[in-house]
């Protein structure tokens, strides 16, 4: 559907379940998605521009569909930097945006976003880098749970030499955040996040938090002495031999070996982990 667009040099929005690009003439003109910060979080939180600044800049020149322009014209930044940091939260939203979905794809002709024009980059060039970025992240670590699921630590040590960004990623993991919360938490690229998490993944340092298993009630007749129908007593069903925890470690790492695209890296991986946790 994008290449179709691109060849009808089409000027809308593509509407998508993670988010959303915005074309002009065919070329992507700007992107945003919820599972990363978006343009004004990056600038104002990397102290590029003043929020106050931000909203004046909507506010003057949003309903011309301008802001960009303004923010140059103003003195509040300069071109370059906004073209790189608009780049860069184009690519990362982009990324988002075209990931597997199960939702339907959708696009309204005529619609404009109130950035207003930027730099505008091919189809081509997008589709590239949102592939280059999925093998990157499939290398670092094939098992993708650690981009969408809560995240916490393994609790296996951390290494002194660990980079300032990752133990800055690592400090908001607490159980319940994901990489897109940490990533908001941090104002940082949503990609970037997902490259530190699956390096921390890949060192057995983090990994998704297990679901909760909840017993169900009971079925009537099931328990202990109940009776039949004819009102013969029902055999008890045995219980299960509980596993070892080697015998358990070797389950839970043949399963999610099962469900990867590299399970020799994955199952050697977890039982490292899993063993030294013993």
């Amino acid at each position: 559907m994008l290449s179709r667009l691109a060849e009808e040099r089409a000027t809308g929005v593509l509407t998508r379940e993670r988010g959303v690009l915005y074309l002009v003439e065919g070329q992507v003109v700007h992107a945003e998605s919820p599972a990363t910060p978006g343009l004004d979080v990056l600038l104002t939180t990397r102290g590029a521009l003043g929020s106050d600044g931000w909203w004046e800049a909507v506010s003057e020149a949003g309903a011309d569909r301008r802001v960009g322009r303004f923010l140059v014209d103003s003195g509040r930044l300069t071109a370059g930097a906004l073209e790189l940091c608009h780049l860069g939260a184009l690519y990362d939203a982009a990324f988002f945006t075209l990931g597997p979905s199960s939702g339907p794809a959708r696009f309204r002709y005529g619609v404009a976003h109130w950035i207003g024009p930027v730099r505008p980059v091919s189809v081509d060039a997008v589709e590239r880098e949102t592939l280059r970025r999925r093998d990157l992240l499939h290398r670092i670590w094939p098992e993708p749970g650690t981009d969408t699921e809560p995240l916490v630590r393994t609790g296996r040590a951390v290494d002194s030499a660990l980079p300032p960004r990752q133990r800055t990623v690592l400090d908001q993991v607490d159980g319940e955040r994901t990489a897109s919360d940490i990533s908001l938490v941090l104002g940082r690229p949503g990609f970037h996040t997902l490259v530190d998490l699956r390096r921390l993944a890949a060192a057995g340092i983090v990994t998704t938090r297990s679901p909760t298993i909840t017993s169900g009630p009971v079925a009537a007749g099931s328990g202990p002495g109940s009776s039949g129908p004819d009102g013969s007593r029902t055999p008890q069903e045995a219980p299960a031999t509980p596993l070892s925890p080697v015998s358990t470690v070797v389950a839970q790492a043949a399963e999610a070996a099962q469900a990867s695209a590299d399970p020799d890296v994955a199952l050697l991986r977890r039982l490292r982990d899993a063993l030294e946790a013993l």
